[in-house]
């Protein structure tokens, strides 16, 4: 009897969403032409097929790339799909996908419904607070694409205020700046496991 309740205990713990063990970003008031920067940046378009420099770069990144995530992400269609879109959505915001990558490692594990004790939501673990500042009623954080795009732009957006600085860009991304954990887990992640050379 024990068995089976210890079963079902599982079970439930299942299908809730994910805990993330990330930190939160912090509310910062936006200038009002940076609100509305941001807003555009992340203006719902639809993700077109990313851009390689070569068929060949594409299919080498995108095998490779889906042989790490495979563990993670074991359905093959969703794997590829969350690796093109990761790819746009990175290069769209001038940020390295690997990097994004390493972020999502260390942020949500890959887990689309993660949720963090601070509320932040989906693979890179985005607050709600954004929706407000820069999103619509319809921006859902557990879309992959949205908080794709969401979690790129602010990243961006923390680079630009950090002047290209990625240690204390990831801090504010995961409201730890000035604590060196979070950067170091990400860079980690990052070179060990997402590094990429052709």
């Amino acid at each position: 009897m024990r068995l089976i309740r210890r079963l079902a205990l599982v079970f439930a713990a299942a299908l809730l969403p994910a805990a993330a063990l990330a930190g939160a970003q912090q509310y910062e008031p936006l200038a009002a032409s940076v609100q509305a920067s941001l807003h555009a940046a992340i203006a719902d378009r639809a993700s077109p097929e990313p851009q390689f420099p070569s068929i060949q770069e594409k299919v080498d990144w995108l095998t490779e790339m889906s042989g790490r995530l495979a563990r993670r992400v074991p359905d093959r269609e969703a794997r590829l799909d969350l690796l093109k879109t990761v790819y746009y959505e990175a290069k769209r915001a001038g940020l390295d996908p690997q990097m994004v990558l390493g972020l999502i490692q260390v942020e949500s594990g890959f887990k689309k419904y993660a949720v963090s004790s601070a509320g932040a939501r989906g693979y890179m673990q985005v607050m709600p607070f954004w929706v407000r500042l820069i999103g619509t009623k319809e921006s859902n954080l557990f879309h992959m694409r949205t908080n794709l795009r969401f979690g790129c732009t602010i990243l961006r957006h923390y680079l630009d205020i950090e002047k290209g600085d990625i240690y204390r860009a990831l801090g504010r991304y995961n409201g730890s700046l000035g604590k060196p954990e979070y950067p170091n887990m990400v860079r980690g992640a990052w070179e060990k496991q997402w590094g990429w050379r052709k």
